[in-house]
């Protein structure tokens, strides 16, 4: 009998994680997470400092050097030639009828994260999958902006070319016009006061736009109004757009 593929919730930060547990984790996420000995993460040094902050609530299944750990970040242009029997040796754990977890590198796995690869190989291996529980990012941005929560869609990243971003900027905003549906999408943080600036010279004046960053997170800052608020908010304080420097943020639109 095949072990059950477990996607483990991170936090949104890797900050104080211990103090972030009781807010965002369920106490039992955190017991599950703390008996795997098998794991897929993104990046190994990232998910032992996770299972440090675990262990202080739970007793881990075996010392930390004695788990094994697989990276996979998904098949980018670094990670070209990952077909399914890669995916199949990644499993192999639970093949072998062991549990196995899956964890991102912040928030929930399988969203906005390439380890929908994953699940999607363990269900046509007949594996069973369970969903555990944490925070989403996309989820507390939508809730914390007053905008269309029936109707939504998110789109990764917009284009990091100028004149596609604008292109891009105008087709989400007739999208969300046209459909009175709610439209989301990240940035990588450095970019985050490009992108600010980009969609306040390139919308209409009445769309409402929503920058919510740091979410769950003791420094979270949500700002949701029209175009020309924020136009009005920045003359008054410059300071904001520079504020969201290099901080994890969720953008979204409703025209």
């Amino acid at each position: 009998m095949s072990g059950t593929l477990y996607l483990i919730p991170n936090t949104l930060g890797d900050e104080a994680r211990e103090e972030q547990f009781s807010s965002v984790l369920p106490i039992d996420t955190i017991l599950r997470a703390a008996q795997l000995r098998y794991w897929i993460v993104e990046n190994a040094k990232t998910a032992r400092s996770f299972l440090k902050a675990v262990s202080t609530q739970a007793t881990l299944i075996c010392p930390m050097q004695e788990m094994v750990m697989s990276e996979w970040r998904g098949p980018g242009k670094e990670h070209q030639g990952h077909e399914a029997v890669d995916l199949k040796k990644l499993l192999q754990p639970l093949l072998d009828g062991h549990d196995l977890g899956l964890m991102s590198e912040a928030g929930l796995p399988a969203i906005a994260d390439p380890g929908s690869d994953i699940v999607n190989a363990a269900h046509r291996l007949g594996i069973t999958v369970r969903a555990l529980v944490g925070p989403s990012s996309l989820l507390l941005a939508l809730m914390s902006s007053g905008m269309n929560g029936q109707s939504f869609a998110f789109h990764g990243y917009l284009p990091v070319n100028q004149a596609d971003k604008v292109n891009a900027l105008k087709q989400l905003e007739l999208e969300s016009k046209r459909k009175q549906q709610t439209q989301l999408w990240i940035e990588t943080p450095y970019r985050n006061s490009a992108m600010i600036e980009t969609m306040l010279q390139s919308l209409h004046p009445n769309t409402q736009i929503c920058v919510a960053a740091d979410l769950s997170l003791p420094t979270e800052w949500v700002k949701s109004h029209t175009v020309a608020s924020w136009q009005a908010s920045i003359k008054k304080e410059p300071g904001i757009i520079q504020a969201l420097h290099q901080r994890p943020a969720v953008f979204l639109l409703l025209a």
